[in-house]
């Protein structure tokens, strides 16, 4: 039997396949700087409803309550240790991005403050909107090889581990900070909090799984 070729037919060649498209340096920088700006303002609402969130930031929120030192340094020294991890588990570069962002949270927690002055906030709102755009700047860190240190890598490094969906493990770790916010925080509050950590999660583990972003 004649091939295709024979009988005048053109042969059909697929085209190679394009590896991940990488970012560029430029898109990194402002990739960092959005993220960590958007999950600044999601936990300067929560922290000026007096609520609290999940991971690193929500622990640092609920130690900035009941002592004196702002959020930003509170957020800054606990994530001191998990850096550590990070460099042995997922490398400089990635470490050296969440150190950056850690910092730029931290600052511009300082900075929101004097930029935003409420005359009135609906704490179910606040909570809400407040968790979903902290989930929307992880999003955007995590998509360009950086997190807000603490939970986010133990997270992130479960996920390219085990396979396991870093929106799903950091809720399970969340758990024990919302419990712990018990004793400082108004049981109400404690489980409005609950549900905007969840709705944070959500966002994490509905947009971010392996293989469904490739861009690197």
């Amino acid at each position: 039997m004649e091939d295709a070729a024979s009988e005048g037919h053109p042969t059909t060649v697929a085209p190679p396949r394009r590896g991940p498209l990488a970012h560029s340096p430029v898109e990194d920088v402002l990739g960092v700087l959005t993220g960590t700006f958007t999950a600044s303002l999601g936990i300067f609402l929560l922290k000026t409803s007096g609520a609290v969130t999940g991971g690193t930031a929500g622990l640092a929120l609920l130690l900035s309550y009941v002592i004196p030192l702002p959020f930003g340094v509170v957020f800054c020294l606990l994530n001191v240790p998990f850096f550590g991890l990070a460099l042995w588990m997922k490398g400089i570069d990635f470490t050296l991005r969440s150190v950056a962002s850690v910092a730029l949270v931290s600052t511009f927690s300082l900075l929101n403050p004097i930029a935003i002055v409420f005359e009135h906030l609906d704490p179910v709102f606040a909570v809400l909107a407040g968790n979903l755009l902290a989930g929307i700047g992880l999003l955007v860190l995590f998509r360009h090889r950086s997190s807000l240190g603490g939970f986010n890598i133990l997270a992130l490094i479960a996920q390219d581990r085990f396979g396991w969906r870093a929106g799903y493990v950091q809720m399970a770790l969340d758990v024990t900070v919302i419990v712990c916010a018990l004793a400082v925080v108004p049981p109400l509050t404690v489980l409005l909090s609950a549900g905007g950590a969840v709705l944070l999660n959500l966002v994490l583990a509905l947009n971010h799984r392996p293989g469904r972003y490739t861009a690197a």
